[in-house]
């Protein structure tokens, strides 16, 4: 028994050792993984510590950079590179980079040192220092080293622009002032430079050497500038060359990084025949706030002359109609700045001169002569007068009884009955005398029908076909071209879905009531009004008629005198309360009351 046991523990023992041996034999065989050394970090080294630029370096390498080999574990052709340049100190928190492959060297040119160090903020012609450090890393990013820092003394270069212009010589003329001149063109500037620079094309006469430059912006990468003969002529004229005159204007490009740094181009010069531009007057003062003609003393705001278009007067003889308040002082100014203004006393006009002031509010003319140095202020009126008009042919007559209404800055209405005989308008009691002086009567005429350009001391308007009462507004709100306007001033008609009146439909001028005219350009009527609804003011019993709109902002407000419009508007708002109220409509004053 004891034998039996000890061969049957024996052939175990064999199985199992069989079924290991055959168990190792069906391994898989796995070589083992490469072993590769870390790099080291590279040693940095430059050609030179000192560079101080000039404009011949701007195209050639000016600073060498090697470093040693960081010796990664793969092909060094496709170890990464990257240079990385800042200000001393500031531990390349903004640092300006350029990335090499596979290479143990690098260079920088003039223009690419320079384009960094103008990015850095540096100033030109001024040594300062930067920090460069190279970091190495494999071409995906991984095992990054960074070098030893190398402080570098740099001083930036001005690189400015090569100008250019199409034309050494230019002819203007004030009948071709919007056609095309010259053109200058540029290169840029701080070339290599990563961020936009702006230009600024500069102009002086020549000899002055720029000590009071005038600029024309231009912008930011733009690399030409264009001018018209106007525009030509403008920069003759500020140089201080006679308007009129042949003179001579240097012209150069000013570029600006956003940083600040400066450089100039070249300068060239244009001969330039110019000729006498239209100059406009403005007044500003201190009553422009209270009457809505923008702020005081601002010339940007103020309301702009008249300029008389006569020939012996053109350029010289200038006024405006306005109303100003009591006390109020202003001046006048050549353009909208202070660089040429006006004041005087005693008739007298004077450079820079003491400010003009007006006792008593009212309409007042002003007119001012900026050659034979001249002003007038009188009282601002306009009036019919002629054959046709109740006046007769004699200015006398014609105020206060014919006087048209002070509408606004350069805007009277009125209303008269007109015949036969012809007729003008007139702001004075007498005659032109012909002197063309700024005291002088202006009358107003034109053969042309409504809407045409009045003629200063120029031929009658035509007579009425028929006799009656006529609306006449004179408009001089457009200084360029002042003109008139008249319509049939027989009826006038209160018009929409506000009135609360027995047979009147809803925006039906033929059922419409009509208002009463008392004379002086007023009409009024007693009227049963439905509350928060719309009105407007026709002139006739039919669409097509001359009428008004609303000028108040849709006020809804009684007892009060609110603006009036002919131009187009929104309609009147009836009250907010429904009843009956007395209209009064005002087209001498452009007002409308409801009480």
């Amino acid at each position: 028994m004891k034998n039996t046991l000890k061969f049957i523990s024996a052939l175990l023992a064999l199985v199992v050792v069989f079924s290991a041996c055959n168990k190792a034999d069906n391994l898989t065989k796995v070589d083992a993984l490469p072993v590769y050394q870390l790099g080291t970090s590279p040693v940095l080294s430059s050609s030179t510590a000192t560079v101080a630029l000039m404009l011949a370096d701007t195209v050639r390498p000016v600073i060498n950079f090697s470093w040693t080999n960081p010796k990664y574990s793969n092909d060094s052709a496709s170890t990464k590179y990257i240079l990385e340049i800042d200000s001393t100190g500031k531990n390349f928190a903004k640092e300006n980079t350029k990335t090499v492959i596979g290479l143990l060297s690098t260079s920088l040119s003039g223009r690419d040192l320079n384009g960094i160090l103008l990015n850095l903020g540096f100033r030109l012609g001024v040594a300062q220092t930067i920090d460069v450090r190279l970091i190495s890393s494999y071409n995906n990013n991984n095992e990054r080293y960074m070098s030893n820092v190398l402080k570098i003394t740099v001083t930036p270069v001005a690189d400015p622009s090569k100008l250019i212009s199409a034309n050494s010589s230019v002819t203007c003329t004030l009948a071709n002032a919007a056609l095309p001149s010259n053109t200058f063109s540029w290169t840029p500037s701080f070339s290599g430079y990563p961020a936009a620079v702006t230009y600024t094309l500069q102009y002086d006469s020549a000899g002055k050497n720029f000590v009071a430059p005038i600029d024309i912006a231009v912008g930011a990468s733009i690399f030409t500038k264009g001018l018209t003969q106007g525009e030509m002529n403008v920069t003759s004229i500020n140089s201080g060359i006679p308007a009129g005159g042949l003179g001579k204007v240097e012209y150069r490009i000013k570029a600006v990084t956003a940083w600040g740094a400066t450089t100039y181009s070249n300068v060239v010069n244009v001969t330039i025949q110019s000729y006498i531009p239209i100059l406009r007057v403005y007044l500003p003062g201190g009553y422009q706030a209270a009457t809505g003609n923008g702020g005081d003393w601002d010339p940007g705001s103020a309301p702009e002359l008249i300029r008389d278009l006569r020939g012996p007067v053109f350029n010289s003889l200038y006024y405006i109609y306005i109303y100003i308040p009591a006390g109020s002082e202003f001046k006048v100014t050549v353009g909208r700045s202070w660089a040429v203004n006006y004041g005087g006393s005693g008739g007298v006009l004077s450079s820079g001169g003491a400010n003009f002031s007006v006792a008593s509010a009212g309409f007042y003319r002003i007119s001012v002569n900026i050659t034979n140095m001249t002003y007038n202020i009188t009282t601002g009126r306009m009036g019919f007068v002629g054959g046709a008009t109740g006046a007769g042919w004699n200015p006398p007559n014609v105020f206060p009884t014919y006087a048209m209404g002070n509408a606004a800055t350069n805007l009277f209405v009125g209303l008269s009955n007109f015949t036969s005989g012809g007729w003008k308008m007139i702001d004075n009691n007498a005659w032109n005398n012909g002197s063309n002086a700024v005291d002088e009567t202006r009358s107003y005429g034109t053969p042309n029908g409504d809407g045409g350009t009045l003629e200063t001391n120029g031929n009658n308007f035509n007579d009425y076909a028929s006799a009656g009462r006529y609306r006449v507004i004179w408009d001089g709100r457009d200084v360029n071209n002042v003109k008139y306007w008249t319509s049939p001033g027989t009826e006038m008609r209160v018009v929409g879905d506000g009135i609360n009146q027995a047979g009147v439909n809803d925006w039906d001028p033929g059922t419409s009531p009509q208002m009463t005219y008392s004379g002086n350009g007023v009409w009024t009527i007693s009227i049963t009004l439905k509350a928060n609804k719309d009105i407007k003011f026709l002139a006739g019993n039919a669409w097509g008629a001359f009428d008004y709109e609303d000028n108040s902002g849709q006020s809804q407000a009684t007892g009060v005198a609110k603006g009036i419009k002919w131009e187009g508007g929104n309609n009147f708002k009836t009250p907010t309360a429904a009843g009956t109220y007395t209209i009064t409509l005002n087209e001498n004053l452009q007002t409308v009351t409801i009480n």
